[in-house]
């Protein structure tokens, strides 16, 4: 199996679930008592916020992404695995200097909604994830539609996500409100709904929603381990 390297502390919260996620996986998968073989830099979300929000400094947060992953290129990883979705608005700067690839997320989750035939998805996550062009630009080339959320929505679930998921902060308050949002979604044609930040699938279950969700989070662990087993 080869060595998974993941960028996690953005948040500690989902690193953890990764970190879960992608042992389980390889146990199913090959068996006995099988751990995965990764190595982890935990970037602190505090100097990442710091740069990103309190000075809008793009270039120093993507500096301590490239840090990061140079850190788990120096450490063995064949790949670099990042457990948050909007940091993947770096890749294509960093990918190029370094050694070894990215496993994307956003490429991960194209795949598993065209395997599931849906041409139309709404797109949940902080703002850089819903504004950006990564997401809709892979999904469009897989022949996904990306639908983004009204401004009042973004809003909501950016400022959940900062304010409560990311502290590990999980109510029933919130869960409902995410639930009327993706029912809204479904009302203006979304076919199905993209988890498009690593902490919402903690919050929310399938079975919560009236629309297939796509929780990226358990699809990049799941691609992470078919892609380190099969070439390991």
């Amino acid at each position: 199996m080869q060595k998974i390297g993941l960028i996690g502390g953005l948040s500690w919260v989902s690193t953890a679930e990764y970190y879960r996620r992608l042992n389980r996986i390889a146990q199913q998968r090959l068996g006995g008592v099988t751990s995965a073989r990764l190595v982890l830099e935990s970037v602190n979300r505090q100097d990442y916020v710091e740069a990103v929000i309190e000075r809008g400094d793009e270039a120093a947060a993507c500096a301590q992404i490239l840090a990061a992953a140079r850190g788990v290129e120096a450490a063995g990883a064949a790949f670099i695995v990042i457990c948050c979705n909007d940091v993947h608005r770096f890749v294509d700067e960093i990918e190029p200097v370094l050694s070894i690839p990215f496993l994307h997320i956003a490429e991960a989750t194209a795949r598993a909604i065209r395997a599931s035939g849906l041409e139309r998805v709404a797109l949940l996550g902080v703002r850089k994830t819903m504004e950006g062009d990564f997401y809709p630009r892979i999904l469009a080339r897989h022949g996904i539609e990306t639908m983004v959320p009204t401004e009042a929505e973004r809003a909501f679930v950016h400022d959940t996500i900062y304010a409560e998921l990311v502290k590990d902060v999980f109510t029933d308050a919130t869960r409902q409100g995410y639930v009327r949002l993706v029912e809204a979604l479904a009302s203006r044609g979304a076919e199905g709904v993209i988890l498009g930040c690593t902490e919402i699938p903690l919050l929310v279950r399938p079975e919560d929603l009236g629309v297939p969700s796509f929780s990226t989070t358990d699809l990049h662990c799941e691609a992470a381990i078919e892609r380190a087993v099969a070439a390991g």
